[in-house]
C-alpha cells in the first residue's frame, strides 16, 4: 500500500507553489483541499508512490500547472485521461475554473477517490468511470478543445477517433525520455521541458492538417 504524504498547511503549500503563476486565493484553496483528500487516501490506494512523495509538490502539482502556458483563453472543454490521484486534470480545474473540465479514470477505486476529491475541493469536474482503449467510451465529452494524459499510453486508433470527434483538438502529453509514439498525419507542434528534470517535458500534438485536409 503506499505510504503516508507529509502535512503541509495552507500557507506552505502557497508558499512552495509560488513559481510565478499567478493563482487565485481560491484556486489554492482548492488545490490544499485536493492535497489533503490525497494524503488521507493515499495510505489506502498508494496514489502517490514513495518515490516522489517528498517532492509532491514539485512534480505532481508543480508539473501539472504547468501546462497552463498552453492553455490558450478560448479553450473551454478539457479532457484528462487516465487522471488517477489528478494530476494534471484536478489540478488544472483549480487553476482554471472556466473551464470544463472531465477526468477519466477506469479503475474504480481511484474514479472514488477523485469524486471525493472534487467534493472536497468543490470543484465542478465530472468524474468518469471509463476505459478509454481504440474507441471513445460512452459519456466521453462531445466537443474537447484540450486532451491531457501524464502517464497513460494511447492506443494509435483513440487518435483518429479523437479527431473524428473534434478535428483541432490539441493533446498535452507529459512524456520523459522516450517521448511519444505518433500515429501518421499527427505531429509534436511544441515541446516544454519539465524544471528539475533532462528529460521530463510536455508535448503538445495536434493533427497534422497539411496533410489530413478532409478534416479542416
Amino acid at each position: 500500500m503506499g505510504g503516508s504524504l507529509p502535512a503541509l498547511t495552507l500557507s506552505e503549500l502557497r508558499r512552495q507553489l509560488a513559481t510565478g503563476l499567478d493563482l487565485s486565493d481560491g484556486a489554492t484553496a482548492a488545490l490544499h483541499l485536493h492535497y489533503l483528500e490525497l494524503r488521507r487516501w493515499n495510505p489506502r490506494l498508494s496514489l502517490v508512490g514513495p518515490g516522489t512523495a517528498s517532492k509532491i509538490l514539485e512534480r505532481h502539482y508543480g508539473e501539472s500547472l504547468a501546462a497552463l502556458a498552453w492553455l490558450r483563453p478560448g479553450d473551454r472543454r478539457l479532457v484528462d485521461l487516465g487522471s488517477g490521484a489528478g494530476f494534471p486534470g484536478l489540478v488544472i480545474a483549480a487553476a482554471r475554473p472556466d473551464l470544463e473540465v472531465t477526468l477519466v479514470e477506469a479503475r474504480e477505486r481511484k474514479w472514488a477517490f477523485l469524486k471525493s476529491a472534487v467534493r472536497r475541493s468543490g470543484l465542478s469536474c465530472r468524474c468518469l468511470n471509463a476505459r478509454v482503449g481504440c474507441s471513445l467510451p460512452e459519456g466521453f465529452p462531445a466537443e474537447i478543445d484540450v486532451l491531457t494524459s501524464r502517464a497513460v499510453a494511447i492506443d494509435p486508433a483513440l487518435f483518429e477517433a479523437l479527431r473524428e470527434r473534434t478535428p483541432r483538438i490539441r493533446l498535452l502529453l507529459w512524456r520523459g525520455r522516450s517521448g511519444a509514439a505518433l500515429p501518421p498525419g499527427w505531429v509534436v507542434s511544441r515541446e516544454l521541458p519539465l524544471a528539475g528534470s533532462e528529460h521530463r517535458r510536455i508535448l503538445e500534438v495536434q493533427a497534422d492538417r497539411s496533410s489530413s485536409r478532409k478534416y479542416r
